[in-house]
């Protein structure tokens, strides 16, 4: 199972980005996390489709897309479009989920399925077989800077079991009040991709993205 490392690029300094999004790239981070907000499923908003295709022209790291929007069937053919390769979309926010995720997987691109704090492992169960990676969100989505929800913990314990009873090797992502302090906590849990925003782009990012890739590579 590869362990890897995925910078938030909503906590950068979008006024050097594609520098700091390239200091991540030299030290070990092989995707870089995309965070799209609409406004309605979540009351932030972000960023969209025309500066995913800036970004994806300057970098060969996996564009990996996280889809806080309500109905995101409607936007996958345009984040394919833009250089998307993974999409992850919210379970809480699909009124067909299997049909999102068919047309994920249809425009060629891997398919992420993720969960809020309050819904429970039981929701995915069905959906594993159709999924290249669970995202676990252990912090409500929408905000940066919150706090790691410990309850997470037992919720990724019980997807990897879940995936493992199903002769799965999934992906599970987990995206949320993660640093250096406690992504160990994490890992061991069963999570193998770290989201990580403020942890990697407060402060020295190359520094940042070092420390969390000695931490990763000591799992492999």
């Amino acid at each position: 199972m590869d362990y890897i490392l995925a910078p938030s690029i909503l906590a950068a300094d979008f006024a050097v980005l594609g520098e700091e999004m390239r200091r991540t790239a030299d030290n070990g981070a092989r995707y870089l996390h995309f965070d799209v907000m609409d406004g309605m499923f979540v009351p932030s908003i972000s960023f969209g489709m025309p500066v995913l295709k800036s970004i994806h022209e300057v970098t060969e790291q996996v564009m990996d897309a996280h889809l806080m929007v309500q109905e995101p069937v409607r936007y996958v053919e345009d984040f394919r479009d833009a250089g998307a390769d993974i999409v992850t979309v919210h379970l809480e926010a699909c009124e067909d989920v299997g049909a999102t995720l068919k047309k994920i997987k249809e425009c060629g691109m891997k398919a992420g399925l993720s969960i809020c704090p309050e819904t429970g492992v039981c929701a995915v169960e069905e959906y594993i077989p159709d999924i290249d990676m669970l995202l676990v969100m252990s912090v409500h989505p929408g905000f940066g800077g919150q706090k790691f929800i410990p309850e997470s913990l037992t919720k990724i314990r019980d997807i990897r079991n879940m995936a493992v009873a199903q002769g799965r090797e999934l992906d599970i992502q987990v995206d949320g009040g993660i640093y250096l302090s406690n992504v160990r906590e994490v890992l061991d849990a069963g999570a193998n991709i770290i989201v990580a925003g403020s942890a990697i782009f407060k402060g020295d990012p190359e520094k940042n993205t070092r420390e969390f890739m000695e931490i990763l590579k000591s799992y492999e």
